[in-house]
């Protein structure tokens, strides 16, 4: 196997060769057009993510500054917003599900390296994917670490960094972040904690 052979199936890899540095460039290429848009060109801005990321479905948008990797390891589904300063390590492959909005400062990193410096410091590094289910919302300055799994009907906390799977249907938060309750039906009526909505248009 090549080192983008290796990278792709979860084994130590070297970033720099077999096409891998070359890959990285070009996405920032096209990385650096997106951030450098003029506000108000949504058609330019959904062109330039849909030559982006691997696989987009409708209702993308991501508010720039953005920054990735190679991107091609990116899927999203539909209706996903992304705020300010979504940073993606896609070393290995990110899948998104549909109505997913993530928060300003969220970074899902599939990136990982080895713990000893001697092994550290050979070049080799290592990428293990992340998946994000259906209807999430991730709060702000959350961190996403190689392996996490977030299930479907999720919200995550502001600040917190997940590094396992988190289940469906709950609302977790924490470093580390762990489960603080069910999400159920009772939570449909408030828009905030214990304030309930005052338009009836909501559900």
């Amino acid at each position: 196997m090549d080192q983008r052979q290796r990278m792709l199936a979860g084994l130590p890899y070297k970033a720099w060769l077999d096409g891998l540095a070359e890959d990285r460039l070009a996405c920032k290429k096209l990385i650096y057009q997106f951030n450098h848009l003029p506000p108000g060109d949504p058609e330019q801005e959904d062109a330039l993510l849909r030559r982006i990321l691997g696989r987009a479905g409708g209702g993308l948008h991501i508010e720039a500054p953005f920054h990735c990797d190679y991107g091609w390891n990116i899927q999203v589904g539909e209706n996903f917003y992304a705020n300010y300063n979504l940073i993606i390590l896609d070393v290995a492959q990110v899948t998104i599900g549909d109505n997913v909005m993530l928060a300003p400062n969220v970074a899902i990193y599939t990136a990982g390296h080895p713990l000893h410096p001697d092994s550290r410091n050979s070049g080799y590094e290592y990428g293990l994917p992340v998946s994000i289910g259906d209807n999430v919302w991730i709060g702000g300055n959350t961190v996403l670490l190689p392996g996490a799994v977030i299930g479907s009907n999720t919200v995550i906390g502001a600040g917190s960094v997940v590094s396992g799977r988190i289940p469906d249907g709950v609302l977790a938060a924490g470093n580390r972040c762990q489960v603080i309750r069910a999400i159920t039906q009772a939570d449909r009526d408030f828009y905030y904690r214990d304030r309930p909505f005052d338009v009836a248009d909501y559900q």
